[in-house]
């Protein structure tokens, strides 16, 4: 089951990308929001993955993000929602709305994401919005808010993946933010880490 992937980014579409890890290329299906957010091509880049598995097929799906892997695992639960379905309602809405919209109960908002019809709206509603703030989508402030974790926290968070201990990685990362000359992004921090961690 891959959890995880930090690779170089090979191709870089609206709704798929290509991740080469060692010289093994993986396609990731990815929504438009975490297309925004990606580096360019030929850079390093590093992914929290859904790994679909049935009997037909495997499938990839990858998000900047914890907060958003755990969202898009909600949605998978719901009733007629699956992985390619569940990405589209995630690339019409930015997560903090798609999350207030739920638990607010405001079917009318969720209704008009694309692929989402007034039936469907109504049974997200019903089915995750006492889940909403549960299973890693922790709400802050004013309900339905989520909390995403910047560049720092998503590097620790990778680090870990790769198997680090959460002391070293924290250490390794504040050391590359305080030699960086400007706000380094998640992928350079986690480069930058790994040559402190690996000397």
């Amino acid at each position: 089951m891959i959890v995880s992937l930090n690779g170089i980014l090979a191709e870089k579409h609206p709704h798929r990308i290509v991740v080469d890890v060692s010289g093994v290329g993986y396609e990731i299906g990815i929504s438009t929001q975490a297309y925004s957010a990606l580096p360019n091509t030929g850079e390093t880049t590093f992914l929290h993955i859904y790994h679909h598995i049935t009997e037909a097929e495997q499938r990839l799906f990858g998000f900047i993000n914890r907060n958003d892997k755990s969202l898009f695992e909600m949605l998978i639960t719901v009733k007629g929602i699956g992985p390619k379905l569940a990405l589209t309602i995630m690339s019409g809405m930015i997560t903090d709305d798609l999350v207030r919209a739920i638990s607010s109960q405001d079917t009318a908002m969720l209704s008009r994401t694309p692929g989402i019809g007034k039936k469907t709206a109504e049974r997200l509603v019903l089915e995750l919005r006492d889940k909403i703030g549960t299973a890693g989508t922790q709400t802050s402030g004013s309900t339905g808010s989520v909390t995403i974790s910047g560049p720092e926290q998503e590097a620790i968070s990778a680090l870990e993946a790769l198997g680090f201990k959460r002391i070293d990685a924290e250490k390794a990362v504040k050391q590359s933010i305080s030699s960086a000359t400007t706000k380094p992004e998640t992928g350079e921090l986690v480069r930058s880490a790994l040559q402190l961690l690996y000397r």
